[in-house]
């Protein structure tokens, strides 16, 4: 069951994309063409209604790549990318968008679904982790969690579950299934919240925030809604691994 087989390769620019299977488990890999020995390594966790290999994860994965020295990895969440959709996950998109297409609040339906794929998504992640670290280009050196809405919700349990994992850059989710879980963090933390997000209101972002115990924290707000976080944040999150990843940095 965790064994990671590699189903396809391809190299552009001197950054190596890797798919790979772990079971029934879909993930890409990211790694420079030229390294040698291992990389801290950065777990990414995409969007709602996204997949491993979507341009955010690609253009997220090779930043850190090229420009931090460091191996990413990417995970379909369930009943996204090559995962199948079951009756459920039906049942919640429908719902979201009819939601959305009445002008009536989204973010009930998105933090009860998207609480509901965490429960089975963490333990997933955790097995994926360990059959990384097997890897030569990746060991059992620091690690780091990117993830941005969904990528949010998942990554807040995973990182209460999962101590291997040393520092995040989360943000742009609702507080209410997440403070909670929120309070147990201590690691690093770099968030992400849009002033004028449509979905979530500035205060409940604010309250997300504010609940993680990490002593190192902090908070990157930027004008715009929901789907205009400015591409320079992924060039923040980089140098913002590299303090916490890189000893050498």
């Amino acid at each position: 069951m965790n064994t990671l087989l590699f189903t396809t390769t391809t190299t552009v620019d001197g950054v190596v994309q890797r798919e790979f299977t772990v079971g029934e488990l879909t993930g890409a890999l990211w790694s420079a063409a030229d390294a040698v020995g291992p990389a801290p390594l950065v777990l990414l966790g995409h969007g709602g209604g996204t997949h491993r290999t979507a341009p955010a994860m690609v253009g997220r994965a090779r930043r850190l790549v090229v420009d931090g020295g460091f191996v990413a990895a990417s995970l379909d969440a369930p009943g996204h990318g090559g995962r199948p959709r079951t009756a459920y996950d039906d049942r919640e998109i429908d719902a979201m968008q009819e939601a959305m297409e009445v002008g009536e609040p989204v973010g009930p339906i998105v933090v009860r679904y998207n609480g509901a794929l965490a429960e089975q998504a963490v333990p997933e992640w955790r097995t994926v982790l360990d059959a990384l670290q097997e890897l030569p280009e990746v060991g059992d050196g620091p690690v780091g969690y990117y993830g941005i809405n969904m990528g949010t919700a998942i990554g807040v349990p995973l990182l209460v579950a999962e101590p291997r994992i040393g520092a995040a850059v989360l943000g742009q989710f609702w507080p209410d299934a997440l403070v909670p879980l929120a309070r147990q963090v201590t690691v690093p933390i770099e968030f992400d919240l849009q002033w004028d997000d449509q979905h979530i209101d500035r205060e409940a972002g604010l309250e997300l925030f504010d609940a993680f115990a990490s002593t190192e924290k902090t908070l990157h707000a930027n004008a715009g809604r929901h789907k205009e976080l400015p591409r320079f944040e992924a060039d923040s999150a980089v140098r913002f691994f590299a303090r916490h990843l890189s000893p050498a940095v």
